[in-house]
């Protein structure tokens, strides 16, 4: 999957999620998936310890447009390093972690609301 840029972040609502990958609209994907207000991007991230600082660069490039970034873990919630945790709050976003599924939701309920919202989602099976 290759980045998709998108000109109304309601581009990025999610239609399904499962199966290794995510459906957004009519484009189905395969594997974790990063998603910001400017579009969605491949993630090469498969389980919680994988999650770096790092790996969430695309997303903290685009600081300034969220307010939120819900990390989906996978099929179960698993909570972050408190370093990690510390590091990513001083990016002035909240930051909530919850299982893939969860996120999910709670990423399409936000952006329903017009809510400035990332996430990041470890693909589930």
């Amino acid at each position: 999957m290759a980045f998709k840029e998108v000109s109304s972040q309601n581009e990025t609502s999610l239609s399904s999620y499962g199966d290794g990958g995510f459906r957004i609209g009519e484009q189905r994907t395969k594997g974790s998936i990063l998603i910001t207000p400017k579009g969605y991007y491949p993630w090469e991230v498969s389980d919680i310890i994988s999650i770096t600082y790092e790996s969430l660069a695309r997303i903290l490039d685009q600081k300034d447009d969220i307010d939120i970034l819900l990390i989906g873990t996978g099929e179960k919630m698993v909570f972050l390093t408190k370093a990690l945790k510390d590091k990513l709050e001083t990016g002035n976003f909240s930051v909530d972690v919850m299982a893939t599924g969860a996120a999910a939701r709670t990423y399409n309920i936000l952006l329903a609301e017009g809510r400035k919202v990332a996430a990041a989602l470890i693909a589930v099976d």
